[in-house]
């Protein structure tokens, strides 16, 4: 079967989330056909699995212009644009209309496995880019189909990737073995089953991101509740706990992130929790009654856990892009002209210098990764920063370069700026250099957890700001 001309094709755009959804709308709006493909089997499969989570976000922050351009004839109103979502209103509200007015532009149970330019592997040149993308999907039923497009906007996130508990990356000796004590995400503790498998246990949570604190919180609050008698977290942390641990708390442009770090702050003064820092996992293994012993690259050994969360971030799928020629950096596997801009090992401010099309694309022209994937490894991504991306990358697959480069995004900061921090400080009374940005968080009366971002990252943990 020979492929139609390269301009009767669709964009292809890999995943129904927010991002992906958004980019087509805007390519609608641009009078181009999308073809969205999605795994799940409804719209927003992966925010869906945390429904039970709270976005730092408000509405207002988590819909796109074209979107709701789209949705307005259908009679649907955005809730209160102050109020916050939880991923399961996100879902609920918003993608799944939005995917219900795309129709059949949306194809669930469709994996994607491969992609790549028709009749050309990754090492031929000739006629190269005149060549359609040729997308492979699998349906759920096991049966295979390509479709030809014209360009690949890779909008799948990295939800279905997150990182192991192990400090150099690789998942820590025995972790496979100890999986079903282990979880990668936010306990959904309103759960009966899920409840009673942490109330009354110890619980170790890695990470130092927004999911960590969600979880050290939700933690706490099963700690003070009737039936969480003996609930105890210990927080393991690879750096030392400095000024900016806790996040920018009242400093935080959006104030519901930074009453996360001020939640995980409470949990620990509090004694619902201890910390312990400067840990890397070597090992996770068993004592003698089966609970599960930490082991660190330094020897330490801790107490005996009977539950670990393990919550250090997540790494892109790249597997079905290896006949592409992508140009990603490489210790981020984001984009190498988007990287300077994110890498946490520089600056973790939460201020992302405004970015569309040229930052995100590749040797390859026509193939795009947006929203959570385009910053690989990178913490700290926001949905409006995916909406921005979306609309430039539409408007220059469009041929309209003028409005693709004229980007104008400002994102609220974090109130922590900074490097990596104190990667190698083990000292919990470990303080800030002189000038940071972000006061020490003041501890604050909060009731159960109301408000968590929507990724299960790693942040740097200290450093002051340079500018």
């Amino acid at each position: 079967m020979n492929a139609p001309a390269t301009t009767e094709l669709p964009v292809v755009v890999i995943g129904a989330g927010p991002a992906g959804l958004a980019a087509a709308a805007h390519l609608l709006d641009q009078g181009i056909e999308p073809l969205v493909l999605e795994a799940g089997q409804k719209a927003g499969a992966a925010v869906r699995e945390w429904a039970h989570v709270r976005l730092f976000s408000t509405w207002g922050e988590v819909v796109d212009p074209a979107a709701e351009k789209l949705l307005a004839p259908t009679g649907w109103t955005r809730p209160d644009p102050d109020t916050y979502p939880s991923g399961g209103d996100w879902a609920e509200q918003y993608l799944q209309p939005l995917a219900d007015v795309l129709g059949d532009r949306v194809r669930l149970g469709a994996t994607v496995t491969g992609v790549s330019r028709t009749g050309r592997d990754r090492i031929v040149d000739a006629d190269r880019e005149q060549q359609p993308f040729v997308v492979h999907l699998a349906h759920a039923d096991g049966r295979e189909e390509r479709v030809f497009a014209r360009s690949v906007i890779d909008a799948s996130g990295t939800w279905a990737t997150p990182s192991p508990s192990g400090g150099s990356g690789l998942p820590a000796l025995g972790e496979r073995a100890a999986a079903g004590r282990i979880t990668y995400r936010v306990p959904d503790l309103k759960d009966p089953a899920v409840r009673a498998r942490y109330a009354g246990k110890r619980t170790a949570v890695i990470g130092s991101g927004a999911s960590a604190f969600t979880a050290l919180a939700y933690l706490a609050d099963l700690a003070k509740a009737q039936d969480g008698a003996g609930t105890k977290g210990v927080w393991i942390l690879r750096r030392g706990i400095s000024g900016s641990t806790f996040g920018g708390g009242e400093a935080d442009q959006l104030p519901a992130r930074g009453a996360l770090g001020l939640a995980a702050k409470a949990a620990v003064d509090a004694g619902h929790a201890d910390a312990v820092t400067g840990f890397r996992t070597e090992a996770v293994e068993r004592d003698t009654d089966g609970r599960l012993v930490l082991v660190g690259e330094d020897g330490r050994r801790l107490d005996a856990v009977d539950e670990l969360i393990v919550l250090t971030g997540f790494r892109p799928d790249l597997s079905f892009l290896n006949e592409l020629r992508l140009g990603l950096d490489e210790r981020l596997q984001a984009p190498v002209a988007l990287a300077p801009l994110i890498d946490p090992n520089q600056h973790s401010c939460g201020t992302v210098y405004p970015h569309g099309h040229r930052e995100l694309s590749h040797p390859e022209p026509g193939v795009y990764l947006v929203g959570m994937k385009s910053y690989g490894r990178a913490p700290t991504f926001l949905a409006m920063t995916g909406y921005e991306q979306v609309r430039s990358v539409a408007a220059a697959i469009a041929g309209d370069l003028a409005s693709a480069d004229r980007v104008e995004l400002t994102l609220p900061e974090t109130g922590v700026c900074g490097g990596a921090g104190l990667f190698d400080a083990p000292s919990a009374q470990e303080a800030d250099g002189g000038g940071c940005c972000a006061p020490a968080p003041q501890l604050v009366q909060l009731g159960a957890p109301t408000a968590v971002g929507a990724a299960a990252e790693e942040a740097p943990a200290g450093g002051c700001c340079g500018s």
